[in-house]
């Protein structure tokens, strides 16, 4: 079964911090890279954040120093710790696989979770 459901969205004011969470099927989460991506109405989705199997990270310019991935590999579990966000961080927020998983040849993503910077 294919997995992906993520919480923890919300309003915030700049300058504050949420944290999210993802819980994911064990068939995308076991042996691979789980990655924080996010997109913004008339952008294309974007890898925030990377967290390689063994734990190495990797973030976008953006977000780096403010944001940390981490995982919980026996919950099959990935979290982004957002501190010092943005206006510009507003966008839906989901979790998947990089690269993402497949599902029917097609991409499969969970149902997201909003995330809004405004004061």
């Amino acid at each position: 079964q294919v997995q992906l459901v993520e919480s923890g969205g919300g309003l915030v004011q700049p300058g504050g911090s949420l944290r999210l969470s993802c819980a994911a099927s064990g068939r995308i989460f076991t042996f691979s890279a789980m990655g924080w991506y996010r997109q913004s109405p008339g952008k294309q989705r974007e890898l925030v954040a990377r967290i390689s199997s063994v734990g190495t990270t990797n973030y976008a310019d953006s977000v780096k120093g403010r944001f940390t991935i981490s995982r919980n590999n026996a919950k099959t579990t990935v979290y982004l710790q957002m501190n010092s966000l943005k206006p510009e961080d507003t966008a839906v927020y989901y979790c998947n696989s990089d690269p993402p998983v497949k599902l029917d040849r097609r991409d499969y993503w969970g149902q997201g979770t909003q995330v809004t910077v405004s004061s």
